[in-house]
């Protein structure tokens, strides 16, 4: 029987379908090394939100659930606050999350450290103001027909849960997000002094910010 050999055209597409083939396998190795050992930052946050999601799953599953909120003193009133934003912290994005000294001196100056009418009728730590009269609420003693109430919750921790909501989404923070986004990626504690003056919205008091960043020092919050 004749052996079958090959025409030169026929050796010449086999030569030139084994060497894209060659390429195209060095491509991808180059690929999956680049992106094991420098990942982009998609890769990063994509894998970080996974872990993240089964961390939260993880943890629902042993029972996580909502701390109890319970205090007797200014320092009490710390650990109770802190608590509540670790638990908030597991259902939150990490970039969404806002530095538990902020919320803890926020709520201390707010609520009087927990001692306010509001704080103990109403659950409200950081009297927010709404004028939906659908939303629970309570008028402050003084002005009984004002039309706006402070908001009630149902638990103080959601009183915390809504200030996340509220700095992460309002308009007015835009520069409170963006110096945080910018912390975030380039140093390793939180500098106050340049992010607490972004919440100057939050009171009409004009001596707000230095009010928040002499609690925070002060009391050094965690």
């Amino acid at each position: 029987m004749k052996r079958q050999t090959m025409k030169g055209t026929d050796w010449q597409k086999v030569k030139r379908i084994t060497a894209i083939g060659a390429i195209y396998i060095l491509v991808v190795i180059a690929a999956f090394g680049t992106g094991t050992f420098n990942p982009n930052e998609w890769t990063l946050n994509k894998l970080k939100d996974q872990i993240e999601e089964k961390f939260v799953k993880r943890a629902i599953n042993l029972g996580l659930h909502e701390p109890e909120f319970v205090f007797n003193d200014d320092d009490t009133f710390i650990i109770a606050v802190n608590k509540c934003v670790d638990y908030l912290n597991f259902t939150t994005k990490h970039e969404d999350r806002i530095p538990s000294a902020l919320l803890i001196a926020m709520a201390g100056v707010e609520s009087g450290w927990g001692t306010s009418r509001f704080a103990k009728e109403g659950n409200a730590l950081f009297g927010v103001r709404t004028w939906d009269e659908k939303v629970p609420q309570m008028k402050p003693l003084d002005l009984p027909d004002a039309k706006f109430g402070v908001k009630t919750y149902i638990t103080k921790c959601q009183s915390v849960a809504d200030v996340i909501a509220i700095l992460n989404r309002h308009p007015a923070y835009e520069e409170f997000r963006l110096e945080r986004s910018r912390q975030l990626g380039f140093v390793d504690e939180w500098n106050y002094d340049e992010l607490v003056p972004h919440i100057a919205p939050w009171s009409t008091n004009e001596n707000y910010v230095a009010i928040i960043l002499d609690t925070i020092k002060a009391r050094q919050l965690p």
